[in-house]
């Protein structure tokens, strides 16, 4: 098996905001906490890590039905983190809850099942995050009828 390395590099700016350049030609993102600490001048880590998650879980549910050649286009995603203090009273990411949405109707959907029954194990992000976090994933159609 071969390993995969990917950098990031975060430069302070001003306080508790930094620049995220991933190298490339991938445009640079600012970050920052929220107030009180930071000016919540771009998205928190908390909203990094959500929005991870997120991308991961729609990018490989997308693969998976584009390899029984389904359009669900537009797929949406929503996730929420539940941020709370830990047993040691230390906020921390407490649980990560993911709303998929296909932008069509299930019906329109062939080999559904099966997709819905691995997508996940795909996602390398959620998987990882997984293993230290819970995640909570749902899936729905145009329709909002939930699928798994």
């Amino acid at each position: 098996m071969s390993a995969m390395t990917s950098t990031v590099q975060l430069t302070q700016v001003q306080d508790y905001r930094f620049e995220l350049d991933f190298g490339g030609a991938t445009p640079r993102l600012q970050a920052d906490e929220p107030p009180p600490l930071g000016a919540g001048l771009g998205p928190s880590p908390v909203q990094l890590l959500a929005s991870a998650v997120g991308n991961c879980l729609g990018a490989s549910l997308l693969f998976a039905l584009r390899k029984f050649k389904q359009q669900p286009e537009p797929l949406t995603c929503t996730v929420t983190a539940d941020v709370g203090r830990n047993a040691d009273g230390r906020l921390r990411v407490l649980a990560l809850r993911a709303r998929l949405a296909l932008g069509v109707p299930a019906a329109r959907i062939e080999h559904l099942d099966r997709v819905l029954g691995g997508f996940e194990a795909y996602c390398t992000v959620t998987e990882s995050v997984r293993a230290a976090i819970p995640v909570e994933v749902e899936v729905f159609d145009a329709l909002g009828a939930k699928l798994n």
